[in-house]
């Protein structure tokens, strides 16, 4: 019986340090695969507790996502920044699994809809990490704590640093009639 302990948690730690080292520091608390390293296990199961309607602070405005439960192996999620009482652009986004893990997908668009990205082109997030309650995608990690929840973004623009940006939600929880 002993023997099959030790086995376990040798096992288990082998398994922590495999994938930490699939991982690195992208920001202070975002993360980015290494190169040739696969997204560990998941599924839509492990982030089930995103669904719903989450409101928050961001980019000097106010900022609003919506996440689907998981059906048929994906779930959608909206984002969308407000300034000064207008639209400044919306994200439309899915999780899904895919290759026994998750990825995240988005793609930007401006109030009128046009948008950003190529016509078949988006920004792929593959899972980094689940931990703690949290999830890492490539440069994205959500905490949840409760009703309320922190999304850490790392952000790149051409010809400066990498940065991180930080959304505070909570959760508009439903009204009752």
């Amino acid at each position: 019986m002993k023997l099959l302990t030790i086995l376990k948690i040798a096992l288990c730690c082998v398994s922590l340090l495999t994938v930490a080292q699939a991982q690195e520091k992208f920001t202070e608390r975002t993360f980015k695969l290494i190169a040739g390293a696969k997204s560990p296990p998941a599924t839509l199961n492990d982030i089930k507790w995103l669904s719903g309607h989450w409101t928050g602070r961001a980019f000097g405005g106010t900022a609003e996502e919506i996440w689907s439960d998981a059906k048929a192996g994906s779930m959608m999620g909206m984002y969308r920044l407000i300034q000064a009482e207008k639209p400044v652009f919306y994200e439309l986004l899915t999780i899904v699994e895919e290759h026994g893990s998750l990825v995240l997908r988005l793609k930007h668009f401006n109030p009128d809809l046009t948008g950003w990205e190529e016509k078949n082109t988006t920004f792929d997030f593959p899972l980094v990490a689940l931990g703690d309650g949290a999830v890492h995608f490539e440069g994205i990690s959500f905490h949840p704590d409760g009703d309320a929840m922190t999304v850490y973004l790392a952000i790149e623009q051409k010809g400066r640093k990498v940065h991180e940006e930080v959304f505070s939600y909570i959760r508009v929880l439903p009204t009752t009639k």
